[in-house]
């Protein structure tokens, strides 16, 4: 079987349609074809991310698409990349690198600046690998997005490349959603359109081959496949926090949805331990018990940490640890433990400083550097190997660190409490590792040898949705055999 096209972009009629799991699947099935393929998304808004190979931060979901070509992560697969720290702006990062922090209206300004990097790096992956497949932003139905787009439609006609259209039939009005979009497009877009494939389906496909027919005569477009609903993946979500299921373990593990929230994918291995019921608590949900409560990564620490106060999280930790409970702070969350957090350069938001928790002697003071690094070494509170990676700014100091909870390359990192009750880290991922979850886990209170491996899971999730989505690239491939077979006729003089 061959792959017809150099480039293919996915797009969405909506966000969350599947267009990240949809490339990730076709990049293992080209790579399983012996396809050097590359995923590549020209502007992604996520909070959670990835440090690359080249020492830059791209998008979560385009390492896991990469992990699923089988090939390493790099800027150029994400070359913009969008951090909101507001609801009105966000941190711009470009080639893996802090550009400025800017609102919408002078973002919009600077896409055109953007879109020669993200030309710029796509020229770089077609020199390197076969086929490229593309993921779009949102859907390309933004027409007021449609003035300098680098997301959608305008990436996909200055580079000329094909589109699949990709609906999510579990959300409903998945018909309207098709027919809506192409209204919304332009004629040239229209027909860049190849097909359309239908996400999340579950039921009889017979009820269904009546409305794929009229799509078919509304649209003039073929439905390339239809995709089935695939329960328990275990792959690293773009950005929305899925609802943690009930999993009946008897360890509770309650954690804030904080307004900037990120990174939240070091919990997936908490989600899949058999041990473990994690529930994730939002604006206005009550507490519940717990034994151990973690405090997550924050795009905007002293914001967040205001929000935690405000909605009762700072009493709840306080009494949860007079009761005798654990308290885990990763990255921003670790700088909430601390007495103080200064943000003297406005890093953040408005510069200023705010009062932390106070349960680790230290203070932590924003800084205009952003450290990358992926990094291992083992816990000191136990015989156990750890690995991670780092995205923050800011240095911490104090009597704390003094007491460090990992040893990584010789150095120490983090911070626990004299009481053993609270632990700090600026390493996300700490819980992918078997024995270091384990440990950090039997730290907590959890007396269990259940092991839960991040990087097997994903594996099996990957092969799952390319074994679902095989059918796609038979119909791909088919298209393209019937586009030369029309040429070779064409070019032969025959009708």
């Amino acid at each position: 079987m061959t792959f017809p096209f150099r480039t293919l972009m996915v797009q969405g009629t909506t966000s969350d349609a599947g267009k990240s799991t949809l490339v990730a699947a076709l990049c293992r099935l080209l790579k399983r074809q012996g396809i050097k393929v590359a995923p590549f998304k020209p502007q992604n808004m996520a909070l959670n991310s990835a440090v690359t190979a080249d020492g830059g931060e791209i998008g979560r979901a385009q390492a896991l698409q990469a992990l699923a070509a089988g090939v390493a992560p790099h800027t150029d697969m994400n070359p913009v990349l969008l951090k909101p720290s507001s609801d009105t702006g966000a941190q711009v990062i470009v080639h893996g690198k802090v550009r400025a922090d800017m609102n919408a209206r002078d973002y919009h300004r600077y896409k055109t600046i953007a879109m020669q990097a993200v030309l710029e790096s796509y020229g770089r992956l077609v020199h390197r690998y076969e086929a490229i497949i593309v993921e779009g932003a949102g859907s390309p139905a933004e027409i007021n997005l449609r003035d300098r787009d680098i997301a959608n439609m305008g990436f996909a006609e200055a580079v000329d490349c094909p589109v699949i259209l990709v609906a999510d039939i579990d959300r409903g009005g998945v018909f309207a959603h098709i027919v809506g979009t192409l209204a919304c497009l332009s004629g040239s877009e229209r027909r860049r359109v190849i097909g359309f494939v239908i996400n999340r389906f579950r039921g009889d496909l017979s009820l269904l081959e009546p409305g794929l027919e009229w799509l078919r005569r509304e649209t003039g477009k073929p439905g390339l496949a239809v995709l089935p609903y695939l329960h328990g993946l275990s792959l690293d979500a773009e950005d929305a926090i899925a609802p943690a299921q009930a999993s009946g373990g008897k360890f509770r593990v309650v954690a804030p949805v904080l307004p900037r929230i990120s990174n939240h994918t070091d919990f997936d291995a908490l989600r899949a331990h058999p041990d473990v019921d994690l529930s994730f608590v939002g604006p206005g949900h009550p507490i519940p018990a717990a034994d151990l409560i973690i405090l997550p990564g924050s795009k905007n620490t002293r914001a967040d940490f205001a929000w935690l106060v405000e909605h009762g999280w700072a009493e709840t930790v306080l009494k949860h640890l007079r009761y005798g409970g654990k308290v885990i702070g990763i990255c921003g969350g670790f700088q909430m433990l601390g007495k103080v957090i200064n943000d003297p350069h406005g890093v953040e938001g408005t510069p200023g400083s705010s009062k932390g928790l106070a349960l680790l002697d230290m203070a932590t003071e924003l800084t205009t550097e952003k450290r990358l690094v992926e990094v291992s070494g083992h816990c000191v509170f136990a015989d156990a190997p750890v690995r991670g990676y780092e995205i923050h700014v800011g240095i911490s100091t104090g009597m704390a660190l003094g007491r460090p909870a990992f040893a990584i390359g010789g150095k120490p990192e983090g911070a626990m409490s004299d009481d053993n009750q609270v632990l700090g880290t600026y390493l996300h991922g700490i819980f992918d590792q078997p024995q270091a979850c384990n440990a950090l886990l039997q730290w907590a209170g959890l007396d269990t040898n259940s092991a839960v491996d991040m990087a097997e899971l994903r594996e099996i999730s990957l092969d799952r949705i390319a074994d679902a989505a095989l059918p796609l690239l038979g119909a791909l491939a088919a298209m393209g055999s019937s586009q030369k077979k029309k040429t070779t006729n064409h070019s032969l003089g025959t009708k």
